[in-house]
């Protein structure tokens, strides 16, 4: 894999970065203000925030998998010191007792890493965890979040079933099919016209698109998606496909775009196979965001470098 040595050596440098770190702990009395990163979250410190170091930690396991030759011995060393079971517990514990943080983006990361890691590391009871969170959690969301930052719900979704497909737990991926449905099922005639906005890392329609091209069969994706962007890659939508203005200035929210640019191109891809006619478009559209991005994965900013590998690896995968 041409960036598996580079990406994981950028991986290990920010996830062994302490500082700056934003907790945000929900202090529950003055004797809950010790926000230190590794005492706090004895897993999950490093890399700017909870949910960057979950999947930045799920980054190294893939490239663990897919290159392992390449990346050395300090990803494996990494791991072996974050995901033991004290730590994993305390984790775990830390979620049980506030069951709204990191909900949805932060949970989803977090059970991809349980799932492409179980087998490995002693990460069940935070799989768990999720999962009863998840649960009690989807039928109390009356409604959607649609814009594109870390509260959107169609990624997290997606990366749910994703995840827990894996795990073998049906009723957590019945569950967020069914939410899938009721929340996007009848939508049509999705006006992309106000995307982005300014501090966007998600595209609202083809975060939507990706998640039910997971939840709907081929033949009903294959009417839905039509439906939903008439004319994507050919009439309409044309702004999707094409880079958006990025920042590598060190604004944390600036460079989100960086990261929209790498996840349009992941859904652009996965999304081309069900519109034959305009998927050679649809590619073309993705690799014209990923080429200008990949400097800034590696040689950017910290406020770039602590989260962008892992998209990069969702669009190379797709």
């Amino acid at each position: 894999m041409e960036y598996a040595a580079s990406w994981s050596a950028i991986a290990c440098e920010v996830l062994e970065t302490p500082y700056p770190y934003g907790a945000a702990h929900a202090s529950k009395g003055p004797d809950d203000v010790d926000v230190t990163p590794e005492r706090l979250h004895p897993a999950f410190h490093g890399s700017y925030d909870w949910h960057s170091s979950a999947h930045m930690q799920w980054s190294l396991v893939r490239l663990l998998t897919l290159a392992p030759d390449q990346v050395g011995p300090r990803p494996l060393e990494l791991l072996n010191e974050r995901l033991t079971p004290e730590a994993i517990a305390t984790e775990a514990a830390y979620l049980r007792d506030r069951p709204s943080y990191e909900r949805p983006y932060g949970w989803a990361w977090a059970a991809m890493l349980v799932a492409a890691g179980h087998d490995r590391w002693p990460l069940k009871p935070l799989g768990d965890v999720i999962a009863d969170l998840v649960l009690d959690w989807l039928p109390r969301q009356a409604y959607p979040v649609r814009h594109g930052a870390h509260l959107n719900s169609a990624f997290a979704l997606s990366l749910l079933i994703e995840a827990y497909a894996e795990l073998g737990r049906s009723d957590v991926v019945d569950a967020v099919r069914a939410r899938a449905l009721d929340w996007f099922g009848r939508d049509s005639a999705y006006d992309t016209r106000f995307e982005p906005s300014g501090t966007d890392f998600l595209s609202p329609a083809l975060s939507e698109a990706e998640l039910m091209r997971r939840v709907l069969s081929p033949e009903q994706f294959a009417d839905w998606l039509p439906a939903f962007l008439p004319g994507l890659g050919s009439t309409n939508h044309q702004h999707l496909l094409e880079l958006p203005v990025t920042d590598d200035s060190g604004d944390g929210q600036l460079a989100h775009l960086s990261g929209l640019a790498l996840s349009r191109a992941w859904q652009l891809r996965t999304l081309a196979p069900s519109l034959p006619d305009v998927a050679d478009i649809l590619r073309a559209g993705a690799d014209r965001q990923i080429e200008p991005v990949l400097p800034t994965v590696t040689e950017g900013d910290f406020m770039s470098t602590h989260w962008l590998v892992s998209f990069a690896l969702l669009a190379h995968q797709a």
